[in-house]
């Protein structure tokens, strides 16, 4: 679990789901009551500015795209934004490490599935090839494609 705790909010990923935990008055006030409960699966993407001479902030864009604010005026949107947490600049490294393993986590969604190896495909045609599918021809045939020889 990572977690980071910024003015008025805090984050915490657990590999699956970002929640959202709006803490005193003001923020409740801002963002209603409890927490929010966000699927990895549901984060289109991830806004980041890092801290300053201002706050920075992390913001989740949830489903489709997000306009970008002008400049200048992002940090104060992000502060009304309920998918958004800001942060100063002393509480930016827990905010960096959270980015990164959330990242990761959206980018392994949509990494490809690895092949399957040389070694399972031969058992997947012998498997085959012993319930009588493959003749002792096909299975020759596919058994050297695979090996390349």
């Amino acid at each position: 679990m990572i977690e980071a705790a910024g003015t008025g909010g805090q984050l915490a990923f657990d590999g699956q789901y970002v929640t959202i935990t709006r803490n005193g008055f003001l923020a409740r006030a801002t963002h209603g009551r409890g927490d929010k409960k966000i699927p990895v699966g549901a984060i289109s993407a991830v806004q980041w500015k890092p801290a300053g001479l201002t706050n920075g902030f992390l913001q989740l864009s949830i489903g489709g795209a997000d306009r970008q604010a002008a400049k200048g005026g992002r940090t104060m949107n992000a502060a009304k934004d309920e998918n958004s947490v800001v942060f100063t600049k002393k509480q930016q490294p827990a905010f960096e490490a959270l980015r990164a393993a959330l990242e990761q986590a959206i980018a392994n969604r949509h990494a490809p599935a690895p092949a399957a190896s040389v070694a399972d495909e031969l058992a997947k045609l012998a498997e085959l090839h012993q319930r009588g599918v493959l003749s002792d021809q096909e299975f020759a045939t596919q058994k050297q494609r695979l090996l390349g020889s």
